[in-house]
Parts: C-alpha cells; structure tokens; sequence
C-alpha cells in the first residue's frame, strides 16, 4: 500500500490514473462516498505494492535501494535516470514490485514459496477470490513487505446486538475482543454487562474473549471503591471468585484489570492483588493482563500514574496494555489526541522496565471536534475518524498535518459561524504508529476502541503486520 497526500487542485481520477489502480478501489479503501470532493491534505490509501518514495535530504540511490531492498540499476532503469548523483530532494522515486507470470501446472503455493512470501498476502495482493483458481498467464504482483507477527486487541463499549455488525467486520484481525467493562463494587460482587452477542461474535472471528473490570464510571473516577477492594483480603478474594464465575458462564479466557486512579497509597495493595489475581487464574488456564497508564518515568506524580508500578505489573501480569491516548482530553484544549512524540516518550520508559513481549501499544481510533477559542468546561464532540474526514470535506477545508506529534488536524467555520478544531488520525498517523510498533518490537496493538470507522486503518494494519490469531 501506498499513502498519497492530496495537493491543491487534485482530482481522484488524476490521482487514480498516476497509480494506475481503480477509482471505485481507492473509494472503497479511504471509505469515500463522494468521488467528487477531495480536500487537500487528505491522506488516501492507494492499493499497489509499487513504491513512490520521496528522497529526503541526505539519500543516495544506494541508501534508497537497501531501504527497499532493491539495486540501484534497478532504480535508475525503472526512473530514467542517468546520472546516480542527480537525484535530489523532492523528488519522487518509482520503485515497481516484482511481477510474475503464472505459466502452467504452477500453484498459488508454489509461487509463494518461490518468493519467500505468504500465500495470505500474495492472495491479498492481488485479490484472488479463488486460490484454488489461477490461469496460465495471469500476471501476479509479488508482496515485498514482510510482515512480523503480532497480537491485536479491541476494546469495545458498544455492546449488546449493536456490537456484533462491528466484531463481523474488524473481528478477523483481533487476536482479543474486550468487551468493556464490568464495574467492581465495594462488596466484591460485579455490576454486569450485555456480553454475550459480542463474545459470539469474536468467537465466530476466532477472537479471544477477554473479560475487562474496572473501578471507574463517567462519574466516578473510582479510587475510594479499589481502596476498599484492594485492602481488604476477603473482598479481593470474593471479587476473584465473582471474576471466574463471569469466566466460566460466558467462555472468558483471559482477564483484564483497568484499575484507574488508584490512591498512592494503594500502590502495593494493587500490586499484591494482582498476584493474588495470577495465583488464582493461571492454574485454571486463564491468562491475566492490566491496562497501564501512560508513564514516563518511575517518579511521575499524579493520582492517575503513582500507582501504576510498571516493573511489578510487567514482572507479575502476562501482558499489559498501555493506554498511551487522551492528551487531547475531551474536556481539555484542542491537541493530538495520541501525539507520537509524548507516546514514544512512555515506550521509553516501559521497555526499560518491562519486557518488550509483554507491551501493548494502546491506539486510539476516534477524533474530536473542538468550538474554539477554547473555553474552560466547554466538552470537545468524540468523533470517527471517517466523520473527521466527511466534516474536512463539507466545509471545503484543507487538512493539515503536525509532524511532532504525527497527528492531523484542520479548522473550519459550521453553519452558526462557531470556529472548531478537530484532531483525528489518518493513513499517516496509522503507518507512523505501525513503524512504531516494528521499531520497539512490541508484542502488539490494542484498540481504543472499535465502533468508529477507520476503514484505513484495518487495510494498513494488515498491509503491515499478521495478526496471530
């Protein structure tokens, strides 16, 4: 897959016709529903394995043709160059795939293997519908990507019959659904959801159900309820018992603790409860992860970070999730919701102190619309992503994009004549995060959380990685 930023005057058909690929493909892709209107600065996914690379101040060819595995004859032929030393800045290299053509008696399995590919990601490559079916003379595009494996978990709030047309079509690239969240009581008992649909529905997709409890409500921030829990053995215990019993009824294998804002005070009490929470479910074949705030370093301060003691967590639990969003807080002033650069700084401090196969990176995937200026208690509108792109494209205004935070954003001016303010994610953002992920080698990707649309996302999620299932 290819990112292409729309530019000032663009049209999909111009767009369509310099990738050589459909504009009804890029539509369904980007999930646009109007072929007419485009803004610029609208990242659009592009369906091809070529590569259109911008050299960047400081390449050569030959830096160029090791990052993507190529020569640089290779390079100079396929661009017309003649003078290896010519190239500069701005300019846009075409590097084209490899093809092949199928000659007879020769399988879909045989030509990955000659590759050294995937026979999944060949057939995505080139949308075989029947792997089964292939003509002597079909040109094929070899993927060049390879893709590490990683683990993919989605929260998701939406429950009821109102979750499942979600699950049926993200549910194929989690290896976890979280339906959230069962509220703990003082008493150890639990305040119960509606589950069931949901955990059908990932069951058919071959998601893992994971059971979510938390202390917290939209209300309630939550403290005063875990210290009770987490101090007394007798309800901690109760909880546990009350947490299996949901296990058991409605085929949970795993559990996760989101305990938020816990009291300072409480930090060994939660610690010593988690060990009791893994004491108790591993010998019965569960597995136990927590969901971490976004700390960058041991003596951070602040009810929601203190704590959250990321050595014991990353020494007693399976794996946490860290929950690296809500910068941009709803009821805060306009910014990156999941800016990169705070992001990287917790990545940091975790993967000094917790091993790299135990780390989520938690990715939120939803915008917010801001009135601006910004008046203290004024809530900011959570909105999809594909809702951020359908407000830039009915006011006609162009989206920018912050490359600290590797974050878009654009304003515009409503009906009322009311300024706002909105911050999303998009292709860039997505591929920016994904790299990410490669980089630190983490264990995998948890989503915060399903129900808003990102068509682009889930394309680029398995354009880069194979979700282990």
């Amino acid at each position: 897959m290819h990112i292409h930023v729309v530019r000032a005057g663009e049209s999909l058909w111009q767009i369509a016709n310099l990738y050589g690929v459909s504009i009804t493909s890029i539509a369904r892709i980007n999930g646009l529903t109007d072929l007419g209107r485009i803004v610029p600065g609208l990242a659009l996914v592009i369906p091809t394995e070529d590569i259109y690379y911008t050299v960047q101040p400081g390449d050569t060819l030959w830096t160029i043709a090791q990052r993507f595995g190529t020569t640089v004859g290779f390079i100079m032929q396929n661009n017309q160059i003649a003078d290896p030393n010519s190239i500069y800045p701005g300019m846009v290299i075409y590097i084209p795939a490899i093809r092949h053509q199928v000659r007879p008696g020769e399988s879909l399995w045989a030509i990955a293997q000659r590759y050294g590919v995937s026979l999944q990601s060949l057939i995505q490559a080139n949308n075989i519908v029947n792997p089964n079916v292939i003509y002597p003379g079909t040109v094929l595009v070899i993927p060049r990507r390879q893709r590490p494996v990683i683990e993919v978990n989605g929260y998701i709030y939406f429950l009821g019959q109102q979750a499942v047309p979600i699950i049926n079509e993200v549910g194929r690239l989690l290896t976890y659904l979280s339906p959230f969240a069962y509220l703990i009581r003082e008493d150890g008992s639990l305040q119960s959801i509606d589950d069931s649909p949901a955990i059908q529905a990932g069951r058919a997709q071959n998601a893992i159900p994971m059971m979510s409890v938390n202390n917290f409500t939209s209300t309630s921030a939550g403290q005063n309820l875990a210290s009770v829990v987490l101090n007394s053995t007798q309800i901690s215990n109760t909880l546990i018992d009350n947490i299996l019993g949901v296990m058991r009824d409605k085929g949970y294998r795993g559990l996760n603790v989101d305990f938020e804002n816990v009291l300072p005070a409480d930090r060994e009490a939660y610690n010593r409860f988690l060990q009791l929470v893994v004491d108790r479910l591993h010998p019965e074949g569960y597995f136990v992860s927590t969901a971490l705030a976004p700390k960058v370093s041991a003596t951070q301060t602040g009810l929601l970070y203190e704590a959250h003691d990321y050595p014991a967590h990353g020494r007693i639990v399976d794996f946490v999730i860290l929950m690296t969003y809500e910068w941009g807080y709803r009821k805060g002033s306009p910014q990156a919701i999941s800016p990169l650069n705070q992001i990287r700084r917790v990545l940091d401090y975790a993967v000094s102190v917790i091993p790299r196969n135990k780390i989520f990176f938690g990715f939120q995937i939803y915008g917010r619309d801001w009135l601006i200026p910004f008046v203290e208690g004024q809530e900011a509108e959570t909105i999809g992503v594909q809702e951020a792109v359908n407000r830039a494209i009915r006011y006609g205004a162009a989206i920018q994009y912050d490359t600290v935070s590797q974050s878009p954003f654009f304003r515009y001016t409503d009906e009322r004549g009311r300024a706002h303010e909105v911050w999303f994610e998009d292709a860039r953002s997505a591929q920016a995060r994904f790299d990410t992920v490669k980089e630190y080698n983490l264990r995998g990707i948890s989503y915060w959380a399903l129900g808003y649309p990102f068509p682009q996302n889930w394309v680029l999620l398995e354009d880069n990685f194979i979700i282990r299932k």
